[in-house]
């Protein structure tokens, strides 16, 4: 019987790049929720979300589920005037994942991105493995080396 696997794990064994597999109800879509059925601290577990600035560009941005990304402190740390979040359709033709399954690895192309800077205080964090129903757990700075990422205070309570 064949392993399941998703393009963001292949991507990660690829980079030999550790990772424990969740799975969940792909129904759920509640970040919170989602680390509750898989077992981790909410604050430990990340959602990934894809930007667009005034000028074009594009941006990822990877925050805690529980949290809410701040856009003009994201823009800030980009160097923009100005991000916003991209239309949920445009997800899947940008990156190859769709909206509760978008992997911050393995992306059509490699953005910009920004870990919020809790990510730091963990030796893991779980992100989304590309799919709905599917979180894998890695270590945060060999995720971040993986996608070239900085860290930065990203959200509005700080």
């Amino acid at each position: 019987m064949a392993v399941f696997k998703t393009n963001a794990m292949r991507m990660l064994e690829r980079s030999k790049i550790p990772y424990e597999h969740y799975e969940y109800d792909p129904e759920v879509t509640d970040g919170v929720t989602v680390a509750e059925l898989v077992g981790q601290d909410k604050e430990m577990v990340f959602k990934t979300l894809v930007t667009v600035s005034s000028k074009g560009n594009y941006y990822v941005f990877v925050v805690p589920v529980g949290k809410t990304l701040d856009l003009k402190k994201a823009a800030s740390v980009v160097g923009e005037k100005s991000v916003a979040m991209i239309k949920q359709k445009e997800l899947l033709p940008l990156t190859g994942y769709i909206h509760g399954g978008c992997s911050p690895v393995g992306m059509k192309k490699l953005f910009p991105t920004v870990i919020h800077k809790s990510a730091e205080k963990f030796e893991k964090i779980c992100v989304s493995a590309g799919q709905r129903g599917h979180q894998v757990k890695v270590p945060t700075a060999m995720l971040a080396d993986a996608v070239k990422a900085k860290f930065a205070f990203l959200i509005a309570e700080e």
